[in-house]
C-alpha cells in the first residue's frame, strides 16, 4: 500500500534555532483553531499546535506501516522519553510516572485500588470535578462491602489561601470528631504513627482526601502544597487532582513537596494530543497501585515470587492495558519541544498570566461587573469574572433549576454558533461567572470580544428566559 508523503505546511514545522513569532496573535496560525474563532477555553480541552499534530501524524502512519513493529519493539522507547520528559517537568523520579489517557481515568486508578474498610472516610469537596465526585459518590453508594463514607467540604468563593486553609484542616479536624471511635491508623507512610510491619489488617482504618490543584470552577488556584502538609500531619492520604496543572502552574516540584499521588492532563496546557495524562505514584506508595485500570499483562499477584522484586510493577503495568491510539504518548517529546522553542516553561506562563490578569480586568470593564479574585492569589492562566446577570442571595430567589439550565445551554449554542467565542460559564454563590483560558495565542482584544458576545447574549437572557420566573 503507497504511503502518502507528508510534505508540512509552514504552520506545521518550525526552525529551533530560529526566533519564534511574539506571543500573541501572531501565534495563533500555529494552532488548528479556525481563523474566525476566538478560544479562551484552552483549559478545558486544549488546542494540539500544529507541529506536535504533523508529528503525531507522520507517527500514525508509521505505525500502520508496520504495527507490530511499533508496538513490539519501537514504541516502548518513544514511552520512555515521553515519561521522562513529564518526569523532569514535574520535579519526579521518572520510574514514579506513568501515562494514562486522562485525568479522570488516573483518579479512577488510585482511588479503586485502596482496599476499603467499614470506616473509611472518602473527602472531596463542593468544588471537586463532576466526575470525580461522582467517582467518590460511586465508591461510597455500591451495595457491597466494605465501602468508604463519603464526605464533601464546602468551599464557596472568593476565599483567601490562608481561610482555604483554616478550612480544610478546621474540617478534617471536624470529620475525625464525628467519627471519635474509629480507630484512623492506615496512614501514609510520611506520617506520624505509620509503622511498615503492620500488615493490611492492623492497620486499622484510613481516611484518603482528593484535593484540587487547580479548581475547574471557578478557576482557582489552591494551596494545595499546604494541604499536602496538613494531611501528612493529620494522617491522611492526599490525592491531588492537577487537571489543570502541568503546563499552567510554575515550579511543580513533586519530590519536593511530596504529595501520596498527584495526577495532571498533558492535553490542557502542555499542549500534548488527547488524551494525554500523567500519574505520579512515589515509588513509597506503588504497593497501593496493585493494578492498572483495566488490568494489564504485567500484574503480579502479591503472593507470587515475582512480587518480592517487582512489587506491583507499577511502570510495566502502565506501559501497555489494551489496544488504543498510543500516538498522544509518544509525541509528548514534541509538544515540550514545541514549549521550548516558544522560550519554555517560564516564558510561556509569564506571558499567560500577565494577560489573564489583563485580560479580565478588560473584560470586567466591557461587562460591567466584576472579577472573583481581587488580590490576583487564586489566578494562574484562568481568571474568573461575574457575567451581567442577577445575582441572587437566596437560593431559588431569581433563578429556577429549569432556568439554570436553559441559561447554561443557550450560553452554550449562541456563544459558539452566532458568536464563535467561547469561555467556561458556570453558576456559583449566588451568580454567572465565566472563566477564561489566556493562552500565548490570546490578546486583550480576545477579552473585549468575548465581553461584547456575554453582553449581548445575557441581554437575550434577562428578555427571554428571565422574564417569566414560573417558566
Amino acid at each position: 500500500m503507497p504511503i502518502p508523503q507528508l510534505t508540512p505546511s509552514p504552520s506545521e514545522t518550525y526552525d529551533a534555532s530560529q526566533k519564534p513569532p511574539p506571543f500573541g496573535h501572531a501565534l495563533k496560525h500555529y494552532f488548528a483553531l479556525d481563523e474566525d474563532y476566538v478560544n479562551l477555553n484552552h483549559g478545558s480541552y486544549g488546542s494540539v499546535p500544529l507541529p506536535v499534530l504533523y508529528a503525531a501524524t507522520r507517527k500514525w502512519y508509521e505505525i500502520e506501516r508496520n504495527p507490530d513493529k511499533f508496538h513490539r519493539l519501537t514504541y516502548q522507547d518513544g514511552l520512555n522519553k515521553a515519561r521522562e520528559g513529564i518526569a523532569k517537568v514535574i520535579g519526579a523520579d521518572v520510574d514514579e510516572v506513568v501515562i494514562v489517557p486522562n485525568a479522570t481515568h488516573a483518579l479512577n486508578t488510585v482511588i479503586r485500588n485502596f482496599e476499603w474498610r467499614e470506616g473509611d472516610l472518602l473527602i472531596g469537596a463542593t468544588t471537586t470535578y463532576g466526575a470525580v465526585a461522582n467517582t467518590i459518590r460511586y465508591l461510597a453508594d455500591r451495595t457491597e462491602q466494605p465501602r468508604p463514607e463519603a464526605l464533601a467540604i464546602e468551599y464557596t468563593f472568593p476565599l483567601t489561601h490562608a481561610e482555604i486553609v483554616d478550612v480544610f484542616r478546621a474540617r478534617l479536624r471536624e470529620f475525625k470528631q464525628a467519627h471519635a471511635q474509629t480507630q484512623f491508623t492506615d496512614v501514609p507512610p510520611l506520617s506520624p504513627g505509620y509503622s511498615a510491619d503492620a500488615g493490611a489488617e492492623g492497620r486499622g482504618n484510613k481516611i484518603v482526601a482528593v484535593i484540587d490543584s487547580i479548581t475547574a470552577n471557578p478557576g482557582a488556584l489552591m494551596p494545595w502544597q499546604e494541604l499536602v502538609r496538613i494531611c501528612r500531619e493529620e494522617g491522611v492520604w492526599s490525592v491531588i487532582d492537577g487537571a489543570h496543572s502541568i503546563g499552567q502552574e510554575p515550579d511543580i516540584n513533586l519530590s519536593e513537596v511530596k504529595p501520596d499521588f498527584w495526577l495532571s492532563n498533558c492535553h490542557k496546557w502542555m499542549y500534548a494530543k488527547r488524551g494525554c495524562a500523567a500519574l505520579y505514584v512515589p515509588k513509597r506508595n506503588q504497593y497501593i497501585i496493585k493494578s492498572s485500570i483495566p488490568t494489564s499483562h504485567q500484574y503480579v499477584r502479591p503472593d507470587s515470587e515475582d512480587y518480592k522484586t517487582k512489587g506491583t510493577n507499577f511502570v510495566a503495568q502502565h506501559e501497555w492495558t489494551g489496544t488504543t491510539d498510543e500516538t498522544p504518548y509518544v509525541t509528548v517529546p514534541d509538544a515540550l519541544a514545541f514549549r521550548e522553542w516558544l522560550g519554555g516553561e517560564k516564558a510561556i506562563n509569564n506571558y499567560c498570566h500577565q494577560l489573564a490578569l489583563d485580560g479580565r480586568k478588560r473584560l470586567a470593564e466591557v461587562m460591567g461587573t466584576r472579577v472573583l479574585d481581587e488580590s490576583g492569589e487564586l489566578t494562574l492562566n484562568m481568571p474568573n469574572v461575574q457575567l451581567p446577570l442577577p445575582v441572587e442571595k437566596t437560593r431559588g430567589e431569581v433563578y429556577t433549576y429549569e432556568q439554570l439550565v436553559e441559561i447554561n445551554r443557550t450560553l452554550q449554542h449562541k456563544l459558539l454558533l452566532e458568536w464563535k467565542t467561547y469561555a467556561a460559564h458556570y453558576f456559583h454563590n449566588g451568580a454567572w461567572w465565566c472563566r477564561c483560558s489566556a493562552q500565548v495565542y490570546n490578546e486583550v482584544s480576545d477579552f473585549e470580544y468575548l465581553g461584547k458576545a456575554f453582553n449581548a447574549v445575557c441581554k437575550e437572557i434577562k428578555e427571554t428566559i428571565l422574564s417569566n420566573k414560573s417558566a
